[in-house]
C-alpha cells in the first residue's frame, strides 16, 4: 500500500508582487517568470520534493490526458489531466476557480490531477482521467478523490441557457446563485458523476475562490494568479 500526498496552497508565501501576490504558480498569467520560478522551487522545497520531481501541464480547458513516468524538463503542452504510477512525482494542476481534481489508487499505486473547468468538466475530461487510470493499473473500488477549491455554486452565476447546457452533460451542476440567478456548481457534477463512474470515495474542499480572498480567483479579479494542487506517492 502506498502513502498518498495530497498538497493545495493558497495566496500566501511566495514573492510575486501585484496583482499576483505572492504564491502565484501560473507561469502563464503575466507575472514575472522570476518570481514564479522562485514560487515553484519553494513549492518543490516545502513538499520534500525536489524541483524536477513536480510535473506541471499547460492546460488548454481541453479533455487530453498525458500519463507520465518521470520528470519533465518542460510543461506536458496541451493537456489537462496527467496520470503516474511512479512514486515521489507529483502532478500539479494549476486553478483560480476552475475545479483541481485529485485523484489515487494508494493501493495499485496510480495517481492523476485533472484540471476540470466549464468546458473540461462539461466535455468529460474527469472520466477521461479515471479511464487513464484504470488503464494504468488503478481499480475503481479504491480510487479516492478531492475536489479542491473552486468557485462555488452561490457566487458562479451563467446565462441560463449555459446552465441547461452544463446540466445536460454534467448532471448534478445547475444550481442558483446567491442572488437568485442561473448558476453552476461544478463541484457538485463532478461528484456525482464520479460516483456513477463507481468511485465512492470523494471528498469537497468546500473552499470558494471567490469568496476566500486568501485564494486567487479570476472571476473575482483579473489578472491575477494560480494555485496549485499537487498529488503524488510516497
Amino acid at each position: 500500500m502506498f502513502r498518498v500526498r495530497r498538497v493545495l496552497t493558497t495566496r500566501a508565501g511566495g514573492v510575486s508582487k501585484p496583482p499576483y501576490d505572492t504564491f502565484n504558480l501560473g507561469d502563464h498569467v503575466g507575472d514575472d517568470p522570476a518570481a514564479v520560478a522562485a514560487n515553484r522551487r519553494r513549492l518543490a522545497t516545502a513538499t520534500g520534493l525536489g524541483i524536477d520531481r513536480v510535473v506541471w501541464m499547460n492546460q488548454v480547458h481541453g479533455v487530453r490526458v498525458e500519463t507520465v513516468d518521470g520528470p519533465r524538463a518542460v510543461a506536458v503542452d496541451d493537456t489537462d489531466a496527467l496520470v503516474s504510477a511512479t512514486p515521489r512525482l507529483a502532478l500539479a494542476v494549476v486553478t483560480a476557480d476552475c475545479v483541481p481534481v485529485l485523484l489515487a489508487d494508494a493501493r495499485a499505486g496510480v495517481v492523476a490531477a485533472a484540471h476540470a473547468g466549464r468546458v473540461g468538466a462539461q466535455n468529460g475530461v474527469v472520466p477521461e482521467t479515471v479511464a487513464a487510470m484504470l488503464r494504468a493499473g488503478a481499480h475503481l473500488a479504491d480510487i479516492s478523490v478531492l475536489l479542491g477549491p473552486a468557485v462555488s455554486g452561490a457566487n458562479y452565476e451563467v446565462p441560463a441557457a449555459m446552465a441547461d447546457e452544463v446540466e445536460a452533460a454534467l448532471p448534478g451542476s445547475r444550481t442558483v446563485t446567491a442572488r437568485g440567478t442561473a448558476g453552476l456548481d461544478l463541484r457538485a457534477g463532478i461528484a456525482r458523476q464520479l460516483k456513477d463512474l463507481g468511485v465512492a470515495a470523494i471528498d469537497i474542499d468546500h473552499r470558494c475562490t471567490v469568496a476566500d480572498r486568501n485564494l486567487f480567483s479570476h472571476r473575482r479579479g483579473a489578472p491575477t494568479g494560480r494555485l496549485a494542487s499537487l498529488v503524488w506517492l510516497e
